[in-house]
């Protein structure tokens, strides 16, 4: 697999990307929008150099650097860059190239800070401020051919990272040592380094690999599993324990490349797992299965979730689905992209229906306190048959010698 790093996405691709905002913009009654947010300025100019993109609700964008300008030019295939040394001048060029002063101006609300909020609303005096966050987002969730091939590479790299797993793991190690090993293996073919998420006060870096009773650790994170970590201050992912034989070692980690995401947990051990632990790993690739085909388009995500849990009760797992604590999470999947937690949420009450096209990461987990975590992750196309996963790394529980 020949990997071209760095790449951009061509113009045609983000003029397809901005086509479709302009016309949820359109529907919406908005008549332009501000890009600030990183990840929404990269899908939309290939850049994340600090500034502005102005999606007007037709017509060419502008695309306005603070910092650097040399650089958005040579990333980003949009033709309209120019530089601009403060947010306030952006009423005046907007009318200097023929831009009219958007009535009701879209902001992405979701992210944006209230000190940027009040400093944007008073920049654009006249205009009506909008919420557009949830156009951005669905217009996101359904991946272009472009998009889906980067994922399917950083699958790959997800399948080669874990291959690499079972030449480091040994016992006696910390599972933060081990981590390390296998996050410099991941760096060296080309892991961006950070993983996006847009939900506040989420971070994540690179994933968790976490061992025996301290995968079942809870944290805040939204996520079925935490683990002590090194510091009270971050709460979740490896720490200083040290892996053991006949425990589960969970590897739940996230390849980006690109900027765009692959999901992917699977489970290890040095020497048998107990027998009550295998068969909660059965439980969970056999929904894991039956959710591939009843996954289709049209599908809402909240009846997917529903199904989920119903399979996880007649399994007689409702107790350690997802979590054990008395807060465990809601949802049994998501979509990824460009950040982890994308549009459709397989999540309770969730109305969005799936798409041909959208990626999701499937994650039916058993977490069983004091015990451990199994289950599985896999990231998923959505097609017309269901679901694709984009993986070839084994399902099953991979068992070392002792």
């Amino acid at each position: 697999m020949e990997l071209v790093y760095n790449q951009g996405a061509p113009l045609s691709e983000l003029e397809a990307r901005i086509g479709k905002l302009q016309k949820a913009m359109q529907q919406k009654g908005i008549n332009g929008s501000l890009i600030i947010q990183k990840t929404d300025l990269f899908y939309f100019a290939s850049t994340s150099q600090q500034g502005w993109l102005y999606i007007p609700e037709s017509g060419a964008p502008l695309l306005m650097i603070f910092k650097e300008f040399e650089r958005a030019k040579t990333e980003s295939a949009l033709e309209q860059v120019i530089s601009v040394l403060s947010p306030k001048q952006i009423p005046g060029i907007l009318a200097e190239h023929g831009y009219p002063q958007p009535a009701v101006l879209g902001l992405e609300m979701d992210v944006l800070p209230a000190n940027l909020y009040f400093q944007y609303a008073e920049i654009f005096k006249g205009s009506t401020p909008a919420d557009v966050s949830t156009e951005i987002r669905l217009v996101r969730a359904v991946k272009s051919d472009y998009e889906i091939a980067i994922i399917r590479q950083a699958v790959a790299l997800s399948d080669k990272v874990a291959a690499r797993l079972p030449e480091l793991l040994a016992p006696g190690k910390t599972e933060v040592e081990l981590a390390g090993e296998i996050e410099g293996y991941a760096r060296s073919l080309g892991h961006q380094g950070i993983v996006r998420m847009r939900l506040f006060g989420s971070e994540l870096f690179y994933g968790h690999l976490l061992s025996g009773p301290a995968a079942a650790v809870p944290g805040y994170l939204a996520s079925p599993t935490a683990g002590l970590g090194v510091s009270r201050l971050i709460g979740q992912g490896s720490g200083f324990k040290k892996i053991a034989k006949n425990e589960p070692v969970l590897f739940d980690y996230v390849f980006a490349l690109h900027g765009y995401i692959s999901d992917h947990t699977r489970i290890f051990s040095i020497g048998p797992l107990p027998d009550d632990l295998m068969r909660a790993h059965e439980a969970m690739l056999y929904i894991q299965d039956e959710t591939k085909t009843f996954a289709c388009p049209g599908v809402s995500s909240g009846d997917i979730y529903e199904k989920m849990v119903s399979m996880a009760e007649e399994k007689g797992y409702t107790a350690y689905f997802m979590g054990a604590s008395e807060r465990k999470i809601r949802f049994t999947g998501h979509g990824v992209g460009l950040e982890l937690d994308e549009f459709p949420f397989l999540a309770k009450g969730q109305k969005l229906k799936l798409e041909s096209g959208m990626i999701i990461a499937l994650e039916p987990k058993a977490v069983i306190p004091g015990k451990g975590v199994v289950g599985i992750e896999n990231t998923f196309l959505v097609t017309g048959a269901g679901l694709e996963s984009l993986s070839t790394f084994s399902d099953q529980i991979t068992i070392l010698p002792e």
